[in-house]
């Protein structure tokens, strides 16, 4: 597994609905690059902490803001 196909995962990892094979593939990958396991904990804090704010406390500009920081986001 490479970098980019990590990324693609990371939200179905932490739903727990990857195949076992790929999870596994997933874990080798997590365990030998450390850009990876920094980008995969950015990942938990953001979702800790923004994961549970209703939609409607986000404003216009702060969604797509934030939006815009993920689409420039590359690994």
């Amino acid at each position: 597994m490479n970098c980019d196909e990590f990324v693609e995962l990371v939200t179905a990892f932490l739903d727990g609905a990857l195949e076992p094979d790929t999870e596994q593939r997933f874990l080798e990958h997590l365990s030998r690059c450390d850009g990876c396991e920094v980008y995969l904990e950015q990942f938990r804090r953001t979702i800790q902490a923004v994961g549970e704010l209703p939609p409607e406390t986000l404003s216009g500009p702060a969604r797509d803001h934030l939006l815009n920081a993920f689409r420039g986001f590359r690994h």
